[in-house]
């Protein structure tokens, strides 16, 4: 029989109104478990629960904080092969970076412990004799962490680790196409020691109890991953009722390939940036900006690499690429190829649904020539492994195409200058920029987010995450 998994509300497992089926993408016939429909009346339990539990979390002790996420991370890391498998099952990517993904939950957990001691305040002179002036951080409140499906345990954990470490309580709400690894990081939470309260799970569809998490007056501010569109309501909604907010919302990402670049470094450093996960990173490259002295060389080795590409089942040993998430995104991915190709794009590689031994939702990547700026296929955020060339004459004329893009969250490029490598990285209008490196993969210990489109609000990870999970106090003292 299938397993059943309920909602985590005030220390207790709930059952929703129904449940809803988790199905692996790489076989359509494995059911990974049935997962509860949260409802509004869930959520605001969750909230009130929540509030209830803030002033003694808050105000308590922060070793017990430190002692609770340290048992978190330690027991993740534990595990890290379990959940691994059990992210590569639901979410499509490989078990190799399942189990990555699953240590660097563990990670930021253990950071985030060293964090709930590391919290420091300032005392400064008045300008008025006998008085003193200090300036310290509290906890916002109840916090509500909307997480996105293509990062189902890190992102979760980056969101969760920080907001406990610095006092507030939680109420998350993870993405209804992976609800496995949330909950298996909520059952991993419940026994660490953490007050009834302090965490709480409500899942169920983002139409039904998304408006009221972020609407919710018990709610001090929302974190959210996600599209753009879903990111710019819930700006409006929060702007509206004065809550604090932090938006992660993608990217359109640039990789330059100059001339002198190292060419078989550039190949595999595009490769899997465009490629691997599928595609389905918000740091994935998926416009090659290539100058002309390279390009002839660099298309033609790109798609030799391409074509040695493995992809299958997530669980399969060998395998490079995994299958696309779901049916609907598999659509998107195909429409866009075939977009581009309408708008005059040459698809020279992949960009078609494949059949393996097991029904999924495999996609060969797609590599797209001929593309100019003004294609919907280089300005709108795809999700997929769909990669298109932008041809250029020269540094100056990639470094303009690169920021010529309403997003901003990750660029790189391949290049052996230390002259160009210098001047990019001030220049590049992204919040993360990479040389010689992969656009996607980074740290868990220093800020991520970027600029335009694809964040609003203050970073995410390291210490910086302290700017949104706190506020500032100022005291002053009198003689």
């Amino acid at each position: 029989m299938t397993q059943k998994h309920d909602n985590y509300i005030n220390g207790a497992w709930v059952a929703g109104h129904s449940y809803a089926p988790n199905i692996n993408p790489s076989n359509l016939s494995d059911v990974i478990g049935e997962y509860t429909q949260g409802d509004a009346a869930q959520l605001d339990a969750a909230v009130q629960a929540a509030q209830a539990a803030f002033p003694a979390w808050s105000t308590g002790n922060v070793q017990a904080r430190a002692d609770a996420l340290d048992k978190i991370g330690t027991e993740i890391l534990a595990r890290r092969e379990e959940l691994g498998t059990l992210l590569a099952r639901e979410e499509g990517k490989t078990k190799a970076e399942g189990i990555g993904e699953a240590t660097r939950a563990g990670n930021i957990f253990k950071f985030f412990a060293g964090e709930c001691l590391r919290l420091t305040g300032e005392i400064v002179p008045s300008v008025r004799s006998g008085v003193g002036v200090e300036i310290t951080r509290e906890p916002l409140g109840v916090v509500g962490l909307i997480t996105p499906w293509n990062f189902p345990i890190a992102i979760p954990a980056w969101k969760i680790a920080p907001a406990l470490a610095y006092g507030n309580c939680v109420v998350l709400k993870p993405a209804d196409l992976v609800p496995g690894c949330a909950w298996a990081l909520a059952e991993i939470i419940s026994r660490s020691g953490i007050p009834a309260g302090v965490f709480n799970l409500v899942m169920g569809r983002g139409s039904v109890i998304g408006d009221p998490l972020v609407n919710h007056p018990g709610i001090s501010g929302i974190s959210f991953t996600g599209s753009q569109g879903v990111g710019g309501r819930i700006a409006q909604q929060c702007a509206v009722n004065l809550k604090k907010v932090q938006l992660e919302m993608g990217g359109k990402n640039p990789q330059i390939i100059l001339d002198d670049a190292d060419l078989a470094q550039a190949v595999e450093l595009s490769v899997q940036s465009a490629f691997f996960s599928t595609g389905q990173r918000c740091t994935a490259s998926s416009r090659l900006i290539v100058t002309d002295g390279i390009y002839g060389k660099f298309v033609d080795a790109v798609q030799a690499r391409m074509a040695t590409l493995k992809i299958g089942d997530a669980l399969a040993a060998g395998i490079d690429i995994g299958p696309v998430s779901s049916l609907s995104q598999l659509q998107q991915d195909l429409d866009y190829v075939a977009i581009g190709q309408a708008e005059g794009a040459q698809l020279v590689a992949g960009g078609t649904r494949l059949e393996r031994t097991t029904e999924g939702f495999y996609m060969a990547p797609a590599l797209l020539l001929d593309t100019t700026a003004a294609m919907r296929i280089n300005r709108e955020e795809v999700f997929g492994p769909v990669a298109s060339v932008i041809r250029v004459k020269d540094y100056e004329a990639a470094l303009a195409e690169s920021n010529n893009t309403p997003f901003g969250l990750s660029a790189g490029i391949a290049t052996t200058s230390l002259k160009y490598a210098t001047h990019f990285k001030r220049h590049s209008q992204a919040g993360m920029v990479m040389v010689n490196l992969p656009t996607a993969g980074v740290d868990y210990h220093v800020p991520f987010g970027g600029r335009k489109g694809s964040s609003y609000g203050s970073r995410e990870q390291g210490r910086y995450a302290q700017e949104f999970f706190t506020t500032v106090k100022t005291a002053y003292t009198g003689a």
